[in-house]
């Protein structure tokens, strides 16, 4: 057995004669274990909470989104319909028109987009999940499905026949506007459900039929502003993405899910930054804390560290010893973190110990990326701090 790692592992297992001694290098040794389970129960917690919030674009996003690089708008033809229908990677394509437009509906208003659908968008994003009231829109009706906020703001019911709601949008054209009566098109629509996913998403739609967008909006038959797709699973986006420009040409933008909430993953990253470090900052102090624990150690040893000089131990093997024993009190506070921080992830996750609301557990999620990161953090860290503390051994002290 290497003597430097032999010694290591004595003075790292045995006690100190010195109190202490013993007491400083007892409350490093938990501070390891407290800094590691800290570290991956916050990644764990986030990782949790990000999925939560990803839950809600998954609900309401498609796997890939086509626009156009120029204008609002772009023609689909048969025959590009039928190549996508034949595509390697397309599970399915809906067709979508999109715009803002002005709501009125008994003296209330507030603006909103509408979005006319075909009959392939509930297959696209199994978006008619959400409804919580009423039921989902069918082709060519004037049936429409709403947001739970817009809902709520417009004091909007269900199946009113007699009291519809009213949407206006400026007539496309040039020239100046002689009667601000005929400036707007105009549909009256008549909810038939309700959906609910968040606050955002409340208050942003009006589903339709797209041919009630179609007309409404003065578009052309094939006229669209996007087109939504659902891949083949496992299917390849890279190459999905490519034969989609073949079939559609290069005046078209296509955006994954990261793409649509741009914004979210940036904040999502960035929070995610900000707990790594923060964590990392509790961890440094802990292994500087035993880098102190280690050098009172070095002081203790004083006399055995002579001893050890005197009958040929080199200088570099005794900075080994100290070394080694840092690594060996790192690992073992890492391993015993990282084992109770995982049990108490999978406990959360599976019996939901902690709730948000009485029906709502608090979200965790156990990743292997999140074990690799505490691992190596844990490790470099610790390596650094032992290094800095075997490097107080030099000749002064063996004199």
């Amino acid at each position: 057995m290497n003597l430097s790692y032999y010694i290591a592992k004595r003075y790292a297992v045995s006690f100190s004669k010195n109190k202490a001694i013993n007491i400083i290098t007892g409350i490093a040794s938990v501070g390891i274990i407290a800094s590691t389970m800290a570290l991956f129960v916050f990644l764990s917690v986030f990782s949790g909470l990000k999925e939560f919030s990803l839950n809600f674009a998954n609900a309401s996003d498609p796997d890939l989104r086509v626009e156009t690089s120029a204008g609002k708008t772009f023609f689909l033809n048969p025959i590009e319909e039928e190549q996508l229908k034949k595509s390697h990677y397309i599970n399915s394509y809906s067709k979508i028109i999109e715009e803002r437009v002005y709501f009125m509906y008994d003296s209330k208003e507030l603006f909103a987009y509408i979005k006319g659908i075909d009959n392939r968008f509930i297959q696209v994003t199994n978006f008619n999940k959400n409804l919580y009231a009423g039921e989902w829109l069918e082709a060519n009706s004037e049936n429409v499905v709403v947001g739970a906020d817009i809902s709520r703001k417009l004091g909007l019911g269900l199946f009113d026949y007699n009291n519809g709601l009213e949407a206006f949008a400026p007539k496309p054209g040039i020239g100046d506007i002689e009667n601000p009566n005929e400036a707007f098109n105009k549909a009256l629509l008549f909810p038939s459900g309700i959906y609910s996913i968040n606050e955002e998403l409340d208050s942003k739609y009006v589903f339709c039929s797209i041919e009630v967008a179609q007309h409404f909006l003065g578009l052309k038959d094939n006229e669209i502003t996007n087109l939504e797709i659902k891949l083949k699973p496992n299917a390849d986006e890279t190459k999905a993405r490519a034969e989609l420009a073949q079939i559609l040409g290069k005046s078209i933008k296509i955006k994954n899910r990261a793409q649509l909430n741009d914004s979210l993953y940036k904040m999502l990253q960035s929070e995610n930054l900000f707990i790594y470090l923060f964590s990392t900052l509790v961890v440094i102090l802990t292994l500087f804390c035993l880098a102190g624990a280690i050098v009172m150690i070095i002081i203790d040893k004083r006399d055995n560290l002579k001893t050890l000089y005197n009958i040929g131990v080199t200088q570099t093997s005794i900075r080994t010893i100290f070394f080694t024993q840092g690594i060996i009190i790192t690992s073992f506070g890492l391993v015993l973190g990282l084992v109770l921080a995982i049990g108490i992830i999978l406990l959360q996750q599976h019996f939901s110990f902690i709730m948000i609301t009485p029906t709502m557990p608090y979200p965790v999620l156990f990743e292997w990326k999140n074990i690799a990161i505490v691992v190596t953090t844990i490790i470099i860290l610790g390596f650094i701090s032992s290094w800095i503390a075997s490097g107080t051994v030099n000749k002064k002290l063996f004199k």
